[in-house]
């Protein structure tokens, strides 16, 4: 009896969480640029670090880059470092990003006042580079551990790629982001192919270990940070693409098939071939005040529908 190919471990999705793969990010913020280029010295061997030099421009870079921590000075003209750090600690996005104040200002008032508008450390300059880079260290630490904690309950424990809750939770937030900033938000559902099938002829082990096998692939395929695969449920996956145009997805879906197929899980019960594959659905729209996220889900499906309809093992698409 022909058996499907086993996945080699070493290409199982680890958690995403686990998947750093990148230097953290730090944020420095203050009006003086010699002030920013002695943090800079002080971290950029380390650390990837961006710049800024006013509040607005600080959030602005908070929200695009998602820096790991953030270095910020109190007196700054117009939106002071209080208020920046206000605004991180109020957006759901950021809320949980650490603000440590950098500041000539000793006065235990100031201080206080740092920590009760959400900072987690304050440093007084003139600063001490071993100091500096120490606290940094530890609290990037508890940030990490944090983000460790609360992302777990995110992972589907089968494939290791992200849960249906994580993906509702990331499609909301993606939904408001592209509204906000007028970019187009792209939405890929892919089905196993005759997977009850599948089961049926070789076994629910050997369906677990086929699940993974395309979770890896599907993940593999992801071109940008912020993409993400999680599995929607049972064989179905789902794919958030931010700032992708329809013509973006669709040919992402396409490289997708193409991966499937070229794994080689062999499938002796497929009406496509013999070899595993998967139909994909992919939308796009650009989200705004009259539009809801769910849209986005329903136009997929309906995609989904029609590639199965043309003979499975193939994209369909459409902006809506």
């Amino acid at each position: 009896m022909m058996q499907p190919q086993h996945l080699d471990p070493q290409d199982r999705p680890l958690n995403p969480m686990l998947q750093l793969g990148r230097k953290l990010r730090l944020l420095i913020v203050d009006d003086q640029p010699v002030n920013i280029q002695a943090l800079y010295q002080v971290f950029a061997a380390d650390y990837q670090v961006f710049m800024a030099t006013s509040g607005p421009q600080a959030l602005a870079i908070c929200r695009d880059k998602h820096p790991d921590l953030v270095l910020l000075d109190v007196q700054m003209p117009g939106m002071d470092g209080y208020e920046v750090c206000r605004q991180i600690k109020a957006d759901a996005e950021l809320q949980d990003l650490p603000v440590v104040f950098v500041t000539a200002h000793s006065e235990p008032q100031a201080e206080t006042l740092g920590l009760e508008v959400g900072a987690v450390d304050f440093i007084s300059k003139p600063f001490n580079p071993a100091v500096v880079r120490a606290r940094v260290k530890t609290h990037l630490t508890i940030k990490l551990q944090g983000d460790l904690l609360r992302q777990m309950v995110f992972i589907d424990g089968l494939t290791g790629v992200y849960n249906r809750r994580f993906f509702d939770e990331r499609l909301a937030l993606e939904f408001q982001r592209a509204k906000r900033s007028g970019t187009m938000l792209s939405l890929m559902v892919a089905d196993v192919d005759y997977f009850k099938r599948f089961n049926d002829r070789y076994g629910h082990l050997a369906g677990d270990e086929a699940l993974r096998a395309v979770a890896a692939t599907l993940a593999k395929q992801l071109k940008r940070p912020g993409d993400m695969v999680s599995r929607y449920g049972g064989e179905e996956f789902a794919c958030i693409l931010p700032d992708t145009d329809a013509a973006g997805a669709l040919s992402l879906a396409g490289e997708m098939n193409a991966a499937i197929r070229a794994a080689h899980i062999i499938h002796a019960e497929s009406e496509v071939c013999d070899v595993m594959t998967v139909s994909l659905g992919v939308a796009s729209f650009r989200p705004d005040a009259t539009r809801l996220a769910e849209e986005l889900i329903v136009a997929a499906d309906q995609q989904l529908y029609l590639a199965k309809s043309q003979g499975r093992g193939r994209a369909c698409g459409a902006v809506i």
